[in-house]
Order: structure tokens, then sequence, then C-alpha cells
């Protein structure tokens, strides 16, 4: 036990000797306190770190820099602070050249600094001029920095709310693909419906309607562009009717206590100083895609223009469901195919003649040349004379010169002038061609049939004959080159007339449906 406590004893004096333990104070409870109350200064130096920023770019707002090279920049929080000297010299030179209209390539963080900026209100004059710089930011970088468009999307929200700016949302919508927050979306519609309903795009009622219209293969196929273009007109149409006939639009009456407050926060995750324009703003508005009847009734007008332009563009197939009333129908369906037919002429171009001047020139001195080579001097005058009175005649009338023509130089079996055989025949056949079935069988047809057969034309007759032949997708392709059109219209035509008179679809895959082939068994041939 004394060598255990003498080996204790030894351990505690070599340790009481370390002079760097000795040497160290133990601290008042006021150092404590106080040295807190630093840091927490410190912290609070970094959380205004917003107010630096705006300071030291009000001091570079006008700074412009020589040409210098490109260095990369990431930053989490960018900011001049943390950029060094020959980043802080690239990002002076590449914003006097977005300045100046050039957009050269950058980093992202140098984007950023610069879009905070102008957020702060520093580098314009105006409200507009600085929506304009945010806008030509995003419109030229986005394609190069697809994560901007995460971010400008919301921002140039807020800009516009920030400065009350008497401009639609709509084109903020479109550069961010069509979004636009809920509540943001239903203020603009409500706007428009209640300024201008032509405004309107097929974009902002994406969110109204009751299903997805980009998974139709029309939408895909093409539609989307047609329908960009007459859905606007069709919603300013129905609009303008319904507050003619029955004195309210296509805005819904909403009652006035329906309408919400909304408070959004401004400029997210941006080096924002919120003592510039506040923390947050708030608006009104008015829940419209929450209005069933709204929603119906948009998804409708969308349906029946989409069947109405399918038709048109000989497309296939028609959208089933819950239709317009026939009275808004038949108006929208007028107006497109008025609208249709006019810009259909509108876009045939007439053809231009040009005549090259050097080259007629040229031709009329040959044939003149000609002329006189051809020219034979004749001892009688007279019969000259006559010869060229007698030209002068046919050439004034056509007919007379065939005629004159084959009394002059008559030609063995020659005849009078008639249509070729072949033309009387074909002309003969095609006027007889109609749809038409044995006579046991045409007796059990119903009159829906008989009406269908009636309203085909003769080229639609002879489609339904390629249909029902052998090879019918080699011998459609030669009918409809034959008729100078293409075969998915002759398709699209007698779908159109049996959608009149039967009521249904008859022609699906480029084949006579299942469900009507036995109707065709004892067609005449």
């Amino acid at each position: 036990m004394k060598d255990n406590s003498r080996q204790l004893e030894f351990m505690e004096i070599d340790l009481s000797e370390e002079p760097e333990t000795a040497a160290v104070p133990v601290p008042d409870r006021s150092t404590i306190v106080q040295s807190a109350h630093d840091t927490m200064q410190h912290r609070g130096g970094i959380l205004s770190s917003e107010k630096r920023f705006v300071e030291e770019a009000k001091q570079w707002a006008e700074m412009e820099g020589d040409v210098s090279p490109w260095v990369p920049f990431m930053s989490y929080w960018p900011t001049y602070g943390v950029m060094n000297e020959a980043q802080r010299k690239w990002y002076m030179f590449w914003r006097k050249e977005v300045r100046q209209g050039r957009y050269p390539d950058t980093d992202l963080s140098y984007l950023f600094v610069h879009i905070y900026e102008l957020i702060n209100g520093i580098g314009w004059q105006n409200p507009q001029d600085g929506y304009d710089q945010l806008k030509q930011l995003w419109v030229n970088y986005r394609e190069r920095l697809p994560q901007l468009n995460i971010y400008m999307q919301e921002w140039m929200v807020d800009y516009v709310l920030v400065h009350q700016m008497e401009m639609s949302l709509s084109e903020v919508m479109g550069l961010s693909g069509g979004y636009l927050p809920a509540e943001m979306l239903d203020r603009e519609l409500q706007r428009i419906l209640q300024d201008n309903v032509s405004d309107i795009s097929l974009n902002m009622l994406h969110r109204y309607y009751d299903y997805d219209i980009t998974l139709s293969k029309f939408y895909r196929d093409g539609g989307k562009e047609v329908m960009e273009q007459y859905i606007p007109r069709v919603m300013a149409l129905v609009d303008s009717y319904l507050e003619r006939t029955r004195q309210v639009g296509l805005l819904p009456e909403c009652d006035p206590n329906g309408e919400r407050r909304m408070e959004r926060i401004l400029f997210r995750k941006a080096v924002y100083d919120d003592s510039i324009y506040g923390r947050s703003v708030a608006f009104r508005y008015m829940p419209i895609g929450e209005q069933a009847e709204f929603v119906q009734m948009v998804t409708r007008i969308y349906r029946c223009t989409e069947n109405k332009l399918r038709e048109l563009l000989g497309f296939r197939g028609r959208l089933r469901g819950q239709t317009l009333e026939p009275e808004l129908a038949n108006l929208i369906e007028r107006y497109l195919d008025k609208s249709y037919a006019i810009e259909q002429a509108e876009s045939v171009e007439q053809p231009m003649i040009r005549i090259d001047t050097e080259k007629l020139a040229s031709l009329q001195q040959e044939s003149e040349y000609v002329r006189l080579a051809l020219t034979i001097e004749d001892d009688h005058p007279s019969e000259v004379k006559d010869e060229e009175d007698n030209n002068a005649n046919v050439a004034s009338n056509p007919v007379d010169a065939l005629e004159a023509r084959n009394e002059i130089t008559p030609t063995e079996g020659s005849m009078e002038s008639e249509p070729s055989a072949v033309e009387i025949t074909t002309g003969a056949q095609v006027e007889s061609i109609r749809l038409q079935w044995d006579e046991s069988a045409e007796a059990d047809l119903d009159e829906e049939w008989l009406l269908f057969a009636k309203e085909l034309s003769p080229q639609q007759v002879q489609t339904i004959h390629v249909l029902l032949g052998a090879s019918p997708d080699t011998e459609l392709m030669r009918l409809a080159e034959q008729y100078g059109t293409m075969p998915t219209l002759l398709l699209d035509e007698i779908n159109d007339v049996a959608m009149e008179t039967i009521g249904d679809l008859l022609i699906d895959a480029d084949r006579i449906v299942p469900d009507y082939i036995d109707v065709f068994e004892h067609v005449k041939r």
C-alpha cells in the first residue's frame, strides 16, 4: 500500500510541475457574459450582410471594368465580399458587357450578384428599366444556366408586385414555361377577364381544365400551336356573346366575402435588404380556380374548339364527354369555319412573276433575226398581202385558226375536235359511282345507312371499296394520289359523313370499325 501511495504522490507532483496547466486562469463569469455578447454582435453582422451588400453596390453602381479574363466563381451566398480581386475585375467587365446588350458566358454566381443589385433598386432609374434588365438576363441565360428559372420565376413576380407595375404577369408566366403560383394565377385571370379577355392564353387556362390537355394526341401532333392561336379568340367571342345575351360574361359571380388576402414573402433566397421594400407584400384575389361552374365552362369551350379544329385540320377522332350547350357550340363552330377559311385563303401565296428584262430584250432581238431570215421576197405583192391579212385574222381568233389549219392542211382520217374517250368514260364512271348494296341486303338496312350512302361523294365511295379490298394500304395511297390528296384526309371525310348520319366513327386505324364491317359484306363493287 505504501508503494502505491508513493506512486500516486509521484504522479501528482509530476502534473503540478507542468507549466502549461499551471498557467491557465479560471475565467470570471462577467468575462463569459461579455464574450457571448461579442459573439452575438458578430453574428448580427453576418445577418445584416444584405445591408453591407447594398452599400457596396451603391458605391460600385457606375463602375465599368476593363477587359479581363474569366475567372470561375461559385458561392452559395454570392456577394462582393466573397470575390477575390480577379473575380471582381471579371464581374465589372462582364456587367459592362451585359449593360451594353452583350451576354458572354459566365458562372451563375456572377449572374446572381447582378440580379441582387437590380432587385435592391440599384442600376436602374425607373422600375420598368429594372424589369427589362431582369427579363433580358433571364432570356439570355436561361438555356445556358437552367437553374436560373427556379429563382427568376418567383423573383420576377415579387418585382412586379413590389413596384405595383401596371403590366400583365402573363409575360412572366410565358418565360417560366406556364408557371405562376396558384393565387397569382387566379389574380391575373380575374384581371384579364375584367379588362380584355382576348389577352388570355392557352397556358393560363391549363390549371382550369378538369383534365390534362397535354395528353391528347392532337395537342402533341401540332394541335398545340393551333389551339394557342384560336383559344384566346374563342374565349373572347363567348364572353362577348354571354355579355350581350345574358348580361354576364365568363367571369364567375363570386361572393365579395369570398375574396382572400394573401401575404407573400419577398425575394426568398436572395441577398435582399428588406428595409427597402419591406419583408412581404399583401394582395387580395378571388379563388376562381375553386369555382366548379367556371372550370366546367372553360373545359367544355376547349373541347368544342378542339373538336372543330380537328375537323378542319383533318384529324381523326373526336373528344367525347360533356358537351357545350348547342347555342354556344354553334356559335364557336360557325366562327371557326369562317375564320379558318379566311386565314387559309390569305395564306395561299400568289405566284410572283418576275420578268428578266435583259433576257426579254435578247429574245426579241433573236426573234427579229429569225423573222428577217424567213422573209421571202415575192413578185406577187397582192398574194402576200392576202396571206398577211389571213394570218392576222387567224391570230385574232384562235378557234378559227384551228379550223383554218385543218382546212389548209388536212390529214388522213381527220375529224371534228371531240373530247377524248377516256375523259368521257371517266366522267360517266365518276358520275355513276355510289354506294349500293344487294337488293336483299339493302331492304334490311336502317334508314341512317341509306342516308349515309346518299351523302357520300364518288371518291369517298371508291375509298370504301378500297378498304374492302385485299390490299387497302397500297390502293388507298394510289387513290389519294389520283385525287391529289392524302389518305388520312379521305378517311377523315368519310368519318365526318358517318358522324352526321349514323352518329359514330366508321373508320379507325385506317380500317372499317369491326362493329360495322358486317354492314359492308353485300356492297356492290
